[in-house]
């Protein structure tokens, strides 16, 4: 008997959904904390191209796939040369609305572009090298504005971004990152689930209009103790709110370290049964007096990691802020010993009951 399957028929990163059912896949780290080891300045992020732009643009970190193409796809192949299997796009902030704030909203869909084209291009010298498939993360950051808080205390209705403004700057993103090679769509580090709303529609809008079909995966970001991400929701009330997305990965990154993220990482696990489960925490809480801002060392994180991998909650895994190609080899090699989390298809489930 053929057993459909409510997994959405995939026309780039096909063998991806096997690939996650096999073993734990391993994701890069963060870009930031390797872009700041090159010590660039001004002139670095200008290029020739903007010598003359009135604005400052250091820390302009996507704007560095035009100005220095040669250090973003460097620390890919450092990520490569790791273990990780996805490399996340140089893109977290390369929507028009972000780029705004440098007065470079006009270059966006030309970052992403050639922000894909570079991990395009480090994923697969690297799959020629060995023949281990690699992929291409096209990352879609959250935007420095809320559509769900109030930037004014005394006025709780006011905003300072649309929904509509959202979906478009979204779109533009997704296209230039088709463009240029993504395999995958990764909506990460939402802190308001509005926000990741209107990138889910946008996403959907695309895929309807070019025929392809991109594995999404989808990444809150948990704010505190609370458990909560900072728009107020929980992390049970957040999966209910991007599911209908059907996501290949839902997850949690950034904000805390391991440590601090195990329970809410299990309680995903738990409720999320009908989609894998990514995990990329940050290297421990931030120290504004370390070196590289976080404390937790590789073999630290990659300990912590395989605890999540040995009591079963993972299929993705990987860092954020403040990890490193060192943390991200660590990771590599301390949950190969595991298996992968088991998805539980429920539409497949009660077929098989049947």
């Amino acid at each position: 008997m053929s057993i459909p399957s409510s997994s959405p028929r995939y026309t780039r990163a096909t063998a991806l959904p096997e690939l996650l059912a096999q073993r734990i896949v391993v994701i890069d780290g963060a870009m930031g904390t390797m872009i700041q080891r090159y010590r660039l300045g001004e002139d670095d992020f200008r290029g020739a191209r903007l010598r003359e732009h009135p604005r400052d643009l250091k820390g302009n970190n996507d704007l560095l796939v035009l100005t220095r193409p040669d250090v973003i796809e460097e620390i890919h192949a450092a990520y490569l040369a790791a273990g990780a299997d996805i490399i996340e796009t140089n893109t977290f902030g390369a929507t028009a609305i972000a780029q705004e704030d440098y007065g470079l909203g006009a270059l966006a869909r030309e970052m992403n572009v050639e922000a894909a084209r570079l991990a395009r291009r480090a994923a697969d010298a690297a799959t020629a090298a060995d023949g281990r498939a690699r992929y291409v993360a096209g990352a879609l950051g959250p935007t420095p504005r809320t559509a769900s808080i109030s930037p004014d205390v005394n006025d709780p209705g006011a905003r300072n971004v649309s929904f509509e403004q959202l979906r478009a700057a979204y779109l533009e993103q997704a296209e230039g990152l088709l463009e240029g090679g993504a395999d995958l769509f990764l909506v990460e580090t939402i802190f308001d689930t509005l926000n990741a709303k209107a990138a889910i529609f946008a996403l959907d809008e695309l895929m309807e209009a070019t025929g392809e079909r991109l594995p999404v995966v989808i990444s809150g970001t948990v704010t505190d103790a609370s458990g909560r991400i900072l728009s107020g929701q929980t992390v049970g009330a957040f999966w209910h709110s991007v599911r209908h997305a059907r996501p290949l990965a839902v997850g949690l990154n950034c904000a805390l370290g391991a440590a601090l993220m195990r329970p809410y990482i299990e309680e995903l696990a738990r409720l999320a049964g009908d989609t894998y489960i990514s995990c990329y925490p940050n290297a421990g809480l931030p120290n504004p007096m370390s070196e590289t801002g976080f404390d937790e060392t590789p073999d630290t994180t990659a300990r912590m990691l395989a605890e999540f991998a040995q009591a079963g909650f993972l299929n993705i895994v990987g860092g954020c802020c403040g990890t490193t190609p060192d943390h991200i080899a660590a990771v590599a090699r301390a949950v190969r010993a595991y298996r992968p989390r088991s998805r539980r298809d429920p539409l497949l489930t009660g077929l098989l009951a049947a």
